[in-house]
Formats: C-alpha cells, sequence, structure tokens
C-alpha cells in the first residue's frame, strides 16, 4: 500500500538541466493550480511542457492525481512516445503515460515549436459547451477573448496517430480549442500563458452555463464591440498573458504545499 501521507518519488533535479529542472517546478505548480481551481479529474486529463532545447515533452505520471504532482514525478518523452526519463516511483506500481494524453500532446509539441505548453481538461462547464451548437458565445467581456476560438469534432477517443494531423489544422494559429463533445484545449509560449488561458476559457464556460440556465434572454452584444473587445486580448497590444499572474499563484502554492518543488 502506498501512504499517501509519506509517499515521495526521489529527487530527478541532479539528472535533469538547470533548465529542464525550472520546467518541471513550473509545469507541477500547474498542476497543483489546475486541481487548485477545480479542473482536474481523477488522474485523467494533462498539461505538457517541451522541455527546452529538446525534441521531447514532460507530462504527469498516468495514476497520480494533479494534487500529488512534483517536479521529479513527471515523465519525459519524445515525440513517439518513447519514454526518455522516469521517476523512481515507490512501491511495486511503475506509473506510465496515458495514450490519449500521449496523442493529443505530442501533435502539437511536433507540429509547433512556438509553443511551449499544451492543456487539456474534462471540466463539467467545458464538456456542457463542447456539446452545444451555438459553442461559446462572447455574451462577457472575459468570453470575448475566445470569439474566434477553434474546434475540433468528436471522432471518439483519441488513441490513434491518424487524429494529431487533424488536431493540429483545426487548432490552426489560435491558443484555444473547443474539442466538441470532449472538453477544453489551451496552449501557451509558456505554461503561465497556458494557464491564463484554461482558466479564463474554464470561466468563461462556467458563465454562459450559469446565464443559459436563468432560462431568460441574454443580452447581444454588437459584434463591432465584440471584435474590438477581441483585438484588445491579442498579443500585440497587451504585455504576454501569466507575466503578472503567475508569480503571485506560486506564492500562493508555497503558502498551501511547497511540495510540488520537489
Amino acid at each position: 500500500m502506498l501512504d499517501g501521507t509519506t509517499w515521495r518519488v526521489p529527487s530527478l533535479r541532479h539528472r535533469v538541466s538547470p533548465e529542464e529542472w525550472q520546467a518541471r517546478i513550473d509545469l507541477a505548480a500547474c498542476y497543483r493550480l489546475v486541481n487548485l481551481y477545480h479542473m482536474s479529474d481523477l488522474i485523467a486529463n494533462h498539461v505538457s511542457v517541451r522541455v527546452p532545447g529538446e525534441d521531447a515533452f514532460l507530462i504527469n505520471a498516468y495514476g497520480m492525481l494533479y494534487e500529488e504532482i512534483t517536479a521529479s514525478s513527471l515523465m519525459k518523452i519524445d515525440y513517439d512516445g518513447n519514454v526518455l526519463l522516469a521517476p523512481d516511483f515507490p512501491g511495486e506500481v511503475q506509473y506510465g503515460v496515458n495514450r490519449a494524453g500521449f496523442v493529443i500532446h505530442s501533435a502539437i509539441h511536433r507540429a509547433r515549436h512556438d509553443l511551449a505548453c499544451v492543456a487539456h481538461t474534462h471540466t463539467w462547464a467545458g464538456m456542457a459547451v463542447s456539446t452545444l451548437e451555438c459553442g461559446l458565445l462572447p455574451n462577457t467581456q472575459t468570453s470575448m477573448r475566445f470569439a474566434k476560438i477553434s474546434h475540433h469534432d468528436f471522432n471518439g477517443v483519441v488513441l490513434d496517430v491518424s487524429e494529431q494531423e487533424r488536431l493540429v489544422r483545426d487548432l490552426g494559429d489560435n491558443n484555444a480549442m473547443i474539442l466538441r463533445n470532449h472538453g477544453l484545449l489551451t496552449v501557451g509560449r509558456t505554461i503561465p500563458e497556458a494557464f491564463n488561458a484554461l482558466h479564463r476559457l474554464e470561466l468563461s464556460c462556467k458563465t454562459q452555463i450559469a446565464a443559459m440556465s436563468c432560462n431568460s434572454p441574454m443580452i447581444k452584444v454588437a459584434g463591432d464591440i465584440v471584435e474590438k473587445t477581441y483585438m484588445n486580448y491579442q498579443p500585440h497590444v497587451r504585455r504576454p498573458f501569466g507575466v503578472l499572474d503567475w508569480p503571485a499563484l506560486l506564492r500562493k502554492l508555497d503558502r498551501i504545499d511547497p511540495s510540488y518543488r520537489e
């Protein structure tokens, strides 16, 4: 039996570069934050980050809760799914990498070298909006940030690498995508950027479901105002998302439980 109060994965800090170690700390922090803000789904779903300077990425070990993930517990794999570095898990269980997680995340990491992080969730709000023909409505200032969000049609559980080309094509140059009848996906040039998009997209979905549940007509915003608001969120008119909030979020995690850094 694994005792959750004492179970620790031996540190990998001495086995990786300083750049990879920092990426591991930030990714572990992102997992903890996804859980903290109620966007996790037991051991399912994934957040991944490209290993700096390598054709490889870090992803969660399939079998760990997000609240358990540490810098040393992350799996390092290449774009073909080969495990390059695995943690030394306590006990007899040796966790691997979820197949669907590999297919989705490796597709984007292989094709989009301008991106560092990919996040995918199955939240109740995200899944609910993913089933609506109307999609995500630009009915709040926050949701207008995603007024031109990408969409990917459901074709069963994503287990076949043949799905990868379509995933990349449907994402296009966007930083967010609704996987229809499935969930949400965001990407970013940094982990803070991807998490910021995920948090705001989740909030947009929750707000829409709440408004639609009132069974009352919703106020529609004029198209030109939606477009203007959307443009105000674009990279060329503002500082990168996450620059200000990420340090504050790390301080929050450090107050709650700094073990993600191990």
